[in-house]
């Protein structure tokens, strides 16, 4: 039998029992995955990182460590299937683990900061971006887009947490979302 991870890496004030991850959680677990959630500790000066780039680069790096950590004890190479699902300053943690360790993973991107999108792979990679994200400039990803050729999937008028304002059209990217994992995750 196939033995599956799914490892989800929240953000800083979105963490794994909001919309996107929760449900990316349930479709995990039904599709056979086992689920971890990384968890950071972090004080509120760390919080800062909005329009910052350095406070980002340390936040991404001290939470890189406390991800690594945590997954200290997991032997990836036991598993056939590897799935790596990032929120926000997550997906960069994530994007940079999977290289710097040289995982063969496939990355889950929700909502990308400018970092993540340096060290995505070529393939196995789905991002969701928002056209209204602050955190993230459309033309950033964009341009990444097509140096890398990963499949994107961008979101009018939505924010960075995938929402617009209109709880039935923010449900509705909600299915969206998870619809597009399931065939990515099959």
């Amino acid at each position: 039998m196939d033995k599956k991870l799914a490892v989800l890496f929240p953000g800083i004030g979105y963490h794994c029992d909001k919309p996107l991850l929760y449900y990316s959680k349930k479709l995990a677990r039904q599709q056979g995955y086992e689920v971890v959630e990384i968890h950071y500790d972090f004080d509120g000066e760390i919080l800062d990182v909005k329009n910052n780039a350095h406070r980002m680069i340390e936040a991404v790096e001290e939470f890189g460590r406390q991800a690594l950590s945590q997954l200290a004890d997991i032997s990836f190479d036991q598993y056939t299937s590897v799935v790596f699902v990032g929120k926000s300053i997550g997906t960069a943690i994530a994007a940079r683990l999977a290289k710097g360790k040289e995982l063969s993973v496939k990355q889950v991107v929700l909502t990308p900061v400018p970092d993540t999108l340096k060290n995505l792979p070529k393939e196995n990679t789905i991002v969701f971006h928002g056209l209204s994200d602050p955190w993230c400039d459309n033309d950033i990803v964009d341009k990444a887009q097509a140096e890398t050729g990963f499949e994107l999937h961008l979101v009018e008028g939505a924010n960075h947490s995938l929402e617009t304002g209109d709880p039935m059209r923010d449900l509705e990217i909600v299915r969206d979302v998870i619809e597009k994992l399931a065939e990515f995750l099959d």
